[in-house]
């Protein structure tokens, strides 16, 4: 079948050099360590561990940045195999091209434009309200927002997405550059506010570690929606803390290493991708697991996780106001507007590079995949992009589509956990500069966790990813799969072997 056709590596390393569709290798493993750092430490640091722990984990937090951790890792030695075997952009998309088919490939690169596209509308959301808290701690009366007629326009994701969209369009190594002060900033942020949080660590907030499992209420109505999908379909009334609280908080964390999929696609722009790459991947997120480990210590070392829970919206902010250090709520805050600035420059380069990739292939429209000849950068479709995302983000209500950010990543995690295995097996010839150790043993239990982690997310949201499917699939089969290059190149060959046949005849 046409669907289940793989493209050959030899040809997606080919179309990556072709004339006019190309990009720059210059990036070096410290901007590619920087640029994992720089996704992954954002706002979540200081927001996404309060919620997990006040409402699934309490102090077991930290348990549960250590398995989404393990996940993450285990996904990411798969990821680096296939990067350094297939180094062009397009990640897991490109991955599963050349493994397990068309149609796979489609739904993965479908997925992963969610993903991207989604998170990145988000934090550019997020970017805006936290700008606005700067200005009112400095005493500043800044409006977040400004009327349009009937429109309401939240100006600060517009202003954030355009100045990252034009350093994107002049190029790839500018723009790290101006991520790396953002990040080494960031990182120093949050180092005072672990330091500055120990000082408050009281150890009778660490117990009990695991808190007991405590129903919660109801099963009607839109509760239905909002419990996990593994509690829906066990029939198992939804629950907050004990061990499955751990995982569900695992399942939330999961977001704050959001990103590190996001790294892979720059394999293109990557100098000796062979030896940068696992290197650039593997320091990152050594570093960030570090830091969320500490933070979620500091965190519930400070205030009982009650405290935590009784707030409406638990943050970093919210133990810091609990122990009398309001003060720290301007550097939380000043943090936050970093760490936001280099997440989104990060992913609005991700979800151009997927395009890209998609775009070379003919399942998305051809003139997409067009980069400048000056800077080697896709200007046009950086710009469509950055425009598409500044618009959602400042015009709509993203919040309620966090977790599709979640369920995209993670389906792609098991893809490519998966597809290592299928890669083995078809081109044994291959010989990666790094190979996922203990044979089928990773990849496996890579898949498996990822697809856990996707059944602790709540039901809504696998309700929203299955129309986000339905809608790409259509799209693929009135448009992709007729553009495709990879049919078209079987049907030429087809042809020829046809009118060979009947010359002989």
């Amino acid at each position: 079948m046409q669907i289940l056709r793989t493209k050959p590596i030899e040809t997606t390393i080919a179309d990556s050099h072709e004339p006019g569709r190309r990009l720059k290798r210059s990036l070096s493993t410290w901007d590619l360590m920087i640029l994992g750092v720089a996704v992954a430490v954002g706002a979540g640091i200081f927001s996404v561990g309060a919620k997990a722990a006040a409402n699934f984990a309490g102090p077991a937090v930290t348990l549960s940045f250590a398995i989404a951790a393990v996940t993450c890792a285990l996904a990411i030695m798969c990821y680096a195999e296939f990067a350094t075997a297939i180094p062009v952009a397009g990640s897991a998309y490109v991955f599963t091209y050349a493994t397990m088919g068309e149609l796979l490939a489609w739904i993965i690169g479908w997925n992963l434009i969610l993903e991207l596209f989604t998170a990145a509308a988000v934090i550019a959301k997020y970017w805006g309200i936290y700008l606005s808290k700067v200005f009112s701690l400095a005493g500043l009366d800044v409006p977040p927002s400004i009327q349009l007629g009937p429109v309401e326009l939240v100006w600060g994701p517009f202003l954030i997405v355009a100045i990252f969209t034009v350093l994107l369009v002049l190029g790839t190594k500018l723009s790290a550059r101006v991520g790396n002060v953002f990040t080494v900033i960031k990182v120093a942020v949050v180092l005072f506010v672990i330091v500055v949080g120990f000082f408050y660590v009281k150890a009778e907030n660490y117990a009990p570690f695991i808190p007991d499992a405590v129903a919660t209420k109801g099963t009607g109505g839109t509760e239905v929606l909002q419990q996990s999908l593994f509690s829906f379909l066990t029939g198992s009334a939804p629950a907050q803390y004990g061990l499955f609280g751990v995982f569900g908080g695992a399942a939330l964390v999961f977001f704050a290493f959001i990103g590190f999929d996001v790294v892979a696609t720059s394999a293109e722009e990557v100098k000796n991708p062979q030896k940068t790459l696992p290197r650039g991947i593997f320091g990152g997120l050594a570093l960030v697991t570090l830091l969320y480990i500490l933070v979620s210590l500091a965190l519930t070392g400070m205030v009982p996780y009650t405290t935590l829970a009784e707030a409406k919206a638990p943050t970093l902010t919210t133990a810091f106001e609990a122990v009398g250090n309001t003060d720290a709520a301007k550097v939380i805050a000043f943090g936050s507007l970093v760490g936001l600035t280099t997440v989104i420059m990060v992913l609005l380069m991700g979800l151009a590079r997927v395009i890209l990739a998609m775009s070379r292939d003919g399942l998305l429209p051809r003139a997409l995949s067009v980069t400048s000849e000056k800077r080697a950068t896709p200007a046009r479709l950086q710009i469509i992009c950055g425009a598409a995302v500044a618009l959602v983000a400042g015009l709509t209500n993203v919040d309620v589509l966090e977790e599709m950010i979640n369920i995209g990543t993670l389906s792609a995690f098991v893809v490519v956990s998966l597809g290592i295995l299928v890669l083995r097996r078809k081109r044994p010839d291959l010989k990666p500069a790094f190979r996922v150790p203990f044979g089928k043993v990773v990849p496996v239990v890579s898949a498996i966790l990822c697809l856990y982690l996707m059944t602790n997310l709540a039901v809504e949201t696998w309700i929203y990813f299955a129309v986000w499917l339905v809608v790409g699939l259509a799209i693929y089969f009135l448009y992709g799969q007729r553009h495709s290059r990879l049919n078209e190149r079987f049907s030429r060959e087809r042809d020829a072997v046809t009118q060979q046949s009947e010359a002989r005849g």
